[in-house]
């Protein structure tokens, strides 16, 4: 039986601290870009309004992404060492209660760019939605073999940018992205301890 090798990162692996400003470096790095892009852009930020109905719907689309990402990671073998990879770099080095900024960080700036101010600055419509959401896959590129994990991340990209131009709320995307990214850090997490 052949025995499947583990990809080794392409980048050293961080540390806790590390990852952590990495993640606030980015997040800040992507309002700016997003504040930027406002105040030369003639088009206004995508709506973003409190709605129980949005807010729900956003969780549903959460819990839709995570299950069809946990399909992906068990069936298709690609995506799983892809993912792993990506995990491995980002999540190991982690704290358990510090998934709450995997959520939180990376859930508000990439949709603030990429839903809030990417999709409204082109046209808002279903091509806006696939050049924003080919973007936000390539966002999550970490290395030459990571190709199953960028497509993965643009099909997410799809969800979330569809979500927010049929409600017309960002709030929708937003929630669905920090959810995705809570439950599938916190499930990585627990099956990297047993």
């Amino acid at each position: 039986m052949v025995e499947q090798q583990k990809q080794e990162p392409e980048v050293p692996l961080l540390t806790r601290v590390q990852v952590l400003v990495a993640m606030g470096t980015t997040a800040i790095f992507l309002w700016i870009i997003a504040k930027i892009w406002l105040r030369f852009g003639d088009f206004s930020l995508f709506f973003w309004r409190w709605n129980s109905r949005d807010f729900l719907f956003g969780l549903g689309l959460g819990l839709i992404i995570t299950a069809l990402s946990g399909l992906a990671y068990r069936f298709y073998s690609p995506y799983r060492k892809s993912a792993d990879y990506y995990l491995e770099l980002v999540l190991k080095p982690l704290a358990l209660p510090d998934i709450i900024w995997l959520g939180l960080l990376p859930g508000l700036s990439e949709e603030l760019l990429f839903r809030g101010v990417m999709l409204p600055a082109l046209g808002a419509d279903m091509v806006a939605v696939i050049v924003s959401s080919f973007c936000f896959g390539v966002l999550h590129l970490s290395g030459a073999q990571q190709w199953a994990y960028v497509m993965w991340a643009t099909i997410v990209g799809l969800m979330l940018g569809y979500g927010a131009l049929l409600t017309g709320n960002l709030l929708v995307p937003i929630v669905a992205h920090i959810l995705t990214n809570l439950i599938s850090s916190y499930l990585w997490k627990m099956r990297q301890q047993n």
